[in-house]
């Protein structure tokens, strides 16, 4: 079960969805990717089912005449509406594709996901609550009193927190910040040291960026204390963003999740 504090697929996926049949034909369905800017391929359905999809790409060798049940691909990648978007935005960048369809456990087709959604969510994502909630931990936990700010952050004044991060998610960050679309850290202000508690995906596409300084909402310990983090960033070894590293892994185990959907 997803982490109910996480945005899911389903809220954030377009529910109208354009699609074509089995026995459309190819001339057909490249008339309507020509005459439109909005499609550059469809789900294939069977009635509501999922069978398969259609790109631009594979009409290009195909006969006219042809169905699309001959030229679809139909070991397709699905998202199910539960799934956290941050998962299915890892299994766009993961798999190249731009769109996944979006289908209920039967199959049957209930909206679709783009890149575009993805970034939406990422925008409006509900940081005032995330920071309201870590304030208030903090103030419970060494009974301190704290006030928060929003200001601009010298990233190289940073202590992070989190050792690695994954490189197919910071494609993402990158792709939010050369648009202006990311949303603010969260970083922790202790006596003058600041750590930072949420961003280290966008501090990494910064880095890669030469962006300098960076939006966060600070939140601001009234009296200093022994932080937790602070003692695992020193034990992990991190001083600066430098020394956040970037892991890949040859298949991301969720898109093998998304598959056996269809199975």
């Amino acid at each position: 079960m997803e982490d109910s504090g996480r945005p899911t697929v389903g809220e954030y996926m377009t529910r109208d969805v354009a699609t074509v049949d089995l026995d459309d034909t190819v001339a057909e369905v490249a008339k309507r990717i020509a005459e439109s800017d909005d499609f550059s391929g469809f789900p294939v359905t069977d009635g509501r089912h999922v069978e398969g999809f259609v790109s631009a790409r594979d009409l290009l060798l195909a006969e006219g005449h042809e169905p699309m049940f001959r030229v679809m691909t139909e070991d397709i990648i699905v998202a199910a509406p539960e799934m956290a978007v941050q998962d299915a935005a890892r299994v766009i960048l993961r798999s190249g594709i731009q769109k996944l369809p979006v289908v209920d456990d039967a199959g049957n087709l209930v909206g679709i996901i783009s890149n575009a959604d993805v970034i939406r969510s990422q925008i409006e994502r509900a940081t005032p609550d995330k920071v309201e909630k870590l304030s208030r931990t903090l103030a419970n936990i060494h009974d301190i009193t704290t006030h928060d700010e929003r200001r601009m952050v010298d990233l190289a004044a940073l202590t992070p927190t989190q050792p690695t991060v994954y490189a197919d998610e910071l494609e993402g960050r990158v792709y939010e910040l050369e648009r202006g679309l990311a949303e603010p850290l969260v970083v922790i202000d202790n006596d003058g040291h600041l750590y930072l508690a949420d961003g280290h995906h966008r501090v990494k596409a910064a880095e890669r960026l030469d962006i300098r300084a960076m939006e966060a909402n600070v939140i601001v310990l009234d009296e200093t204390v022994e932080l937790g983090m602070a003692k695992t960033a020193t034990e992990a070894g991190l001083e600066c963003i430098g020394d956040i590293e970037v892991v890949d892994y040859a298949r991301h185990p969720l898109v093998q999740t998304t598959e056996r959907l269809q199975e």
